[in-house]
C-alpha cells in the first residue's frame, strides 16, 4: 500500500509538471493523505488546509522580492495620525525604502499605515489578518497587489518574521508586545539567526524604556533570562539611529552557520590576522573552548554550495552567549578591513 501510495503521488506530481523538490512535495502530499487515514476531525482538517493555503499565498507575494532586503515594522493599530509615533513611522519607513529596503506590515491601520506611508507602494508588502471588529487592510496596501490576508495570527506572525532581516517596533498594545517578545525569543533560543531589532519611541518618549526598567530589575535579578540577553536590541526616540542599526548590521557581517558544534560567520569582507587576534582578545569570554579562527568554508559548506566565496571566522559559542553573539557581529562591522 505504501508503494501504491508513492507511485499514486510521483504519477501526479508528473502530471503536474513537478521536477524540483519532488521529495518535500511528495512528504507535503503523504501527510495530507495521513491526515485523513488518521481520521482527523474535520475542525483540525480546516486549520492544516487553511494554513498550507495562507503560507502558499504569502510565498507567492514574497517570492519576486526574494533579493531585495526587507525590515518589518511592528506598532499599534490605535495609534492616530495626529500622533507624534505616526510621524515617526512613516519617517523611519521612507528613510530605509530610499536606501532599497522594502517595508513589512501587518496591512492594518495606524502605525501600520504610517509605515506603508513613508515606504510607498512600490516598497510596502503587507500581511493583514482577518478580524470581526478591526479596520480593512490600509489603503497604500490594500489599492495594491502587494499584500495578502490571513486569517491565522501563527501563520501571519511566521510571514511578517521569516522574510525580514530587520525588525522595528514602535509603542503598542497585546499584539505589538507579543510580536516584539516573540522576536526576542526566537533569538534567545536559537532558532531565528540574528537580526537587528529596534525598539523606536517618539522623541522624548519612555515606553520602551519602561520595559528596559522591567527587564533589569526583575527579569534579570530573578535568573530567568541572561544579563546580556537584551544587548541585542536598541531603544532610540530616533529614527535616524534606527535606520543606521537596521542597516550598519549588514554591513560586513553576511550570515552564520552551525556546522556540528562550530559555529561559523561568514563575512563581506576579510578580516586581517591582526584583527582576529583583537576580537579574541576581546571576546574570549564567550568562547567555549579554543579560539575565533579565519577559516575557508568547510567541507558540509562546499558540499551545500553555501556562500562558498566569502571569507569565515569560525568559534565554538559558550552556551546562551546570544548578546556576546551579538557584540561581536558589531565588532565585525567595525573592522577597518570592513571600510
Amino acid at each position: 500500500m505504501k508503494d501504491d501510495l508513492r507511485v499514486a503521488i510521483d504519477e501526479l506530481m508528473a502530471d503536474s509538471a513537478i521536477t524540483q523538490n519532488r521529495s518535500l512535495i511528495r512528504k507535503i502530499l503523504r501527510t495530507g493523505i495521513h491526515l485523513g487515514e488518521d481520521g482527523t476531525d474535520r475542525l483540525n482538517l480546516k486549520i492544516a488546509s487553511a494554513a498550507l493555503a495562507e503560507m502558499r499565498d504569502a510565498f507567492r507575494l514574497f517570492q519576486p522580492y526574494a533579493d531585495v532586503p526587507k525590515v518589518t515594522v511592528f506598532g499599534s493599530a490605535r495609534t492616530q495620525q495626529d500622533d507624534p509615533l505616526y510621524d515617526q513611522a512613516r519617517s523611519v519607513a521612507s528613510a530605509l525604502a530610499q536606501r532599497g529596503w522594502m517595508v513589512v506590515t501587518g496591512a492594518g491601520p495606524g502605525i501600520m499605515q504610517a509605515a506603508a506611508e513613508g515606504a510607498g507602494e512600490k516598497m510596502a508588502l503587507g500581511v493583514s489578518i482577518r478580524l470581526p471588529f478591526e479596520e480593512k487592510p490600509n489603503a497604500v496596501v490594500a489599492k495594491d497587489t502587494q499584500s495578502v490576508e490571513m486569517k491565522y495570527f501563527f501563520t501571519r506572525k511566521l510571514m511578517l518574521v521569516k522574510e525580514s532581516t530587520g525588525f522595528i517596533c514602535l509603542p503598542g498594545g497585546f499584539g505589538t508586545l507579543d510580536e516584539m517578545f516573540e522576536l526576542l525569543t526566537l533569538q534567545q533560543t536559537g532558532k531565528a539567526e540574528p537580526t537587528p531589532i529596534v525598539l523606536l519611541d517618539e522623541p522624548g518618549g519612555t515606553f520602551w524604556r519602561g520595559l528596559e526598567r522591567f527587564v533589569i530589575d526583575t527579569l534579570i535579578p530573578a535568573g530567568v533570562i541572561s544579563p546580556d540577553d537584551f544587548d541585542r536590541v536598541l531603544i532610540t526616540d530616533s529614527a535616524e539611529e534606527a535606520v543606521a542599526e537596521i542597516t550598519e548590521f549588514w554591513r560586513n557581517y553576511d550570515s552564520l552557520r552551525w556546522v556540528d558544534d562550530v559555529l561559523v560567520l561568514r563575512l563581506k569582507n576579510r578580516p586581517t590576522e591582526a584583527e582576529v587576534d583583537r576580537l579574541n582578545e576581546e571576546f574570549s569570554t564567550i568562547v567555549a573552548e579554543g579560539r575565533i579562527e579565519l577559516i575557508d568554508a568547510l567541507p558540509t559548506e562546499v558540499s551545500d554550495n553555501d556562500v562558498v566565496d566569502l571569507p569565515r571566522l569560525a568559534l565554538r559559542l559558550r552556551q546562551r552567549e546570544v548578546g556576546g553573539l551579538y557584540r561581536l557581529i558589531d565588532a565585525i562591522n567595525a573592522l577597518d578591513s570592513a571600510r
